[in-house]
Order: structure tokens, then C-alpha cells, then sequence
């Protein structure tokens, strides 16, 4: 195969790691370019967003990670790219002005350092053959040594190595070869400790990944590992995968759920995500999130609405005077519009809630809540 072939295969591949982009807006969506890329988008820090590129180095994986369609035992046409090759066609389509960053990830080739020193050439080539000083993520290894991680932190922009489930016990059930407390958790502290304020490589985003259904974890025990990732770790975002039934091995315990439908591990996923929200930037604790009895968010309720529905001794909300915080806990109010309140009655007070653009079910979902005093 030429190096076309092989990245049409290759960026296919790559759409089962979400850890660079996943959002609501139109433009935070990936996009399927020529030669049957993927370009995913992402925010800068000024505003606004550029596109990357997104490809696996290598498909060909000796890991046996039940949940990926990927694993040694499928019957999958393997390839792999070398990293002049993955260097010079990005800078080919940076040329042409059809991407201006690049995600690098890859199947575990033969180890992981092996793997790394592959990943890590390629944007070495890349900063220092061809001067190229923009956006680069790469991928870690599970598994790399702390030397091959730093490396990596010296090269790239931002960083990602995929947690895929809370807890020990939940990994287990996915993998015989990867050692969860050694290959998944060292180096997530590593990173949280090398990317914290003030250190060498605190410029350097990271994020990770759960693959949420796979095993057997609970939502509380994702929510926890995430709340521990962003308060101790300092992990700038974490991103959630609806594990889909018939990607993975026959004996996935995944594979042994029962859904209603087909939407119900997306609306997992979804529930999840605006957890991560509210966490984020929305103000609220660990201890605001309310599960079931098994210890699940509730799929029949947004999560926002339910910590309201059992605090009826904080509403109303006083539209006029009450502080940001405050505002945030009000469903249909998000930190944008929490903002343009504060800015708006400095001058004038607000006597209704469609003064600020609150229209539709937002607004219907914040009349309950609010008074204006």
C-alpha cells in the first residue's frame, strides 16, 4: 500500500479515540475529509478553532483489550506508517491549508516503548526537520516508561493516555497483558505531576478516556475516578466513549447488558458528559450528583434538574442580586448567561427572563426556579 492507502485505513481507525474533541456546537464536531481523513476540531486558547488531523501510526496491536475492535485476534487489514512519512504528508496537507495540527496516536506496535519512540520521532521530524511550531497531540503508550512520557511532554502541545475504566477490578475483566495499577495509573500520575502549575510541562494539556459499559463499573465510580483526575491530576478534560456492542470479543462483559434500546448507551454517555459539565464549570461537588440505588445517574433525568427537584430549600433564585454560583444551579442558566446577568443589571435590573435570550425549554425550565425581586 501507498501512504494514502494506508492513512484511509489508519484514520478510520483512529475514530475510536474521542480524547481531542467531542462537543455540542456544530463546529466541535469531526469532519471526514479527503482521502477519507478524519479532521477533528479544536478550540484555541484566543477563540475560535482549527482542525486537525487525526491518524494511528500503526493499526497493527499485540494487545488484547476486549473492547477494541483493534486487538490482536481480529481479522483486520493491518498497516503501519513510518514517522517521516506521517511527518512530511501532514506538512503536505499544512501546505495545501487543510489542517494546521495533528493528533498521532497508534495500536501497540511491538511494545510500548517501541511504540513510543515511533510516535515521538514522527513529531521530532516535525519540530525540528521541518520547524513546525503548531498543535501536536500524541498519544501515551499504556505502559511507557517515564522517560519515553517526557519526551513526549517536550514534543507536543497537548497529551492523552486513556484510563478506560475507574477501577482495577473493572480492567481485569478487559485485559490479561496490561497491569492497570502499572501501565494506566503510573503514568496518569506522572503526567498529573509533570503538567501541574508551575512545573516543567504545566503548558501541556492532558486528557484520558472511559470506555464506559465495557465492564462492570458504575457511573459513581466514574464519576469519582473523574473528580480525582481533576482535582488531583490536573487533567484538563475527560472524555467518555459509549462502548458499542459487537465491536468488542463475544465475552465482553458489556456484551451481557441489557438495554431497552440501542439509544440507551448513548444517553449514558450523554448523562456522563453533562456531569462533567457540571463539575467543570458549573461549580458544583461531588457530592451533588445524585445516583440510583445501583449507583447510576438516572437516565430519565438530567442531572442538573434532579440535585434541584431534591434542594427545594435553595430556590428561588434571586435573578437581581443572588452571586454566580447561584445562578449556575438554576436549569436553563449556563455560565454564559450567568455572566451576561451579572453584566446586565450593574445597569438595570431584570424584570423577565427573556431580557437575557432565555427562550424555548430554557426558559420554560427557569421560570420554576427564579424570582425577580
Amino acid at each position: 500500500m501507498d501512504v494514502i492507502d494506508k492513512l484511509k485505513i489508519l484514520s478510520e481507525d483512529s475514530k475510536y479515540d474521542l480524547a481531542c474533541a467531542c462537543g455540542t456546537l456544530q463546529d466541535e464536531h469531526r469532519k471526514r475529509g479527503n482521502n477519507g481523513r478524519w479532521l477533528y476540531p479544536v478550540a484555541l486558547p484566543q477563540g475560535g478553532y482549527t482542525v486537525l488531523l487525526k491518524t494511528l501510526l500503526s493499526n497493527a496491536c499485540v494487545n488484547d483489550c476486549k473492547y477494541c475492535p483493534l486487538r490482536a485476534e481480529t481479522n483486520i487489514r493491518r498497516c503501519t506508517l513510518q514517522p517521516e512519512e506521517v511527518a512530511r504528508m501532514f506538512m503536505e496537507y499544512k501546505r495545501r491549508g487543510k489542517v494546521f495540527g495533528l493528533f498521532l496516536s497508534s495500536a501497540v506496535i511491538k511494545d510500548a516503548d517501541y511504540t513510543m519512540e515511533k510516535l515521538n520521532t514522527a513529531a521530532r521530524i516535525l519540530r525540528y526537520k521541518y520547524n513546525f511550531k503548531g498543535y501536536i497531540h500524541l498519544k501515551i503508550i499504556p505502559g511507557s516508561s517515564n522517560a519515553a512520557i517526557e519526551d513526549s511532554l517536550s514534543l507536543a502541545t497537548a497529551v492523552s493516555l486513556n484510563i478506560e475504566t475507574p477501577h482495577e477490578k473493572h480492567y481485569s475483566l478487559l485485559s490479561q497483558k496490561k497491569d492497570y495499577m502499572k501501565d494506566i495509573i503510573r503514568p496518569l500520575k506522572l503526567l498529573g505531576n509533570l503538567t501541574g502549575k508551575g512545573m516543567k510541562y504545566s503548558r501541556v494539556k492532558c486528557t484520558t478516556q472511559f470506555i464506559v459499559g465495557a465492564s462492570s463499573e458504575t457511573d459513581s465510580e466514574i464519576v469519582d475516578s473523574m473528580f480525582e483526575l481533576y482535582n488531583n491530576l490536573n487533567f484538563k478534560r475527560v472524555y467518555f466513549s459509549a462502548y458499542q456492542k459487537g465491536l468488542g470479543s463475544t465475552d465482553i462483559p458489556g456484551e451481557e447488558k441489557v438495554f431497552l434500546n440501542s439509544i440507551e448507551p448513548f444517553l449514558r454517555e450523554h448523562r456522563l458528559y453533562q456531569v462533567d459539565f457540571l463539575l467543570r464549570k458549573y461549580g458544583f461537588n461531588r457530592k451533588d450528583i445524585l445516583f440510583d440505588e445501583c449507583g447510576n445517574l438516572r437516565l430519565d433525568r438530567d442531572p442538573k434538574e434532579l440535585w434541584c427537584e431534591n434542594h427545594p430549600e435553595f430556590f428561588p433564585v434571586r435573578i437581581n442580586s443572588d452571586d454566580k454560583n447561584a445562578l449556575l444551579r438554576v436549569p436553563g442558566i449556563g455560565p454564559e448567561t450567568a455572566s451576561l446577568i451579572l453584566k446586565i443589571r450593574k445597569e438595570n435590573k431584570i424584570r423577565r427572563l427573556e431580557a437575557i435570550g432565555l427562550k424555548g425549554k430554557r426558559l420554560e425550565k427557569a421560570k420554576k426556579y427564579v424570582i425577580f425581586e
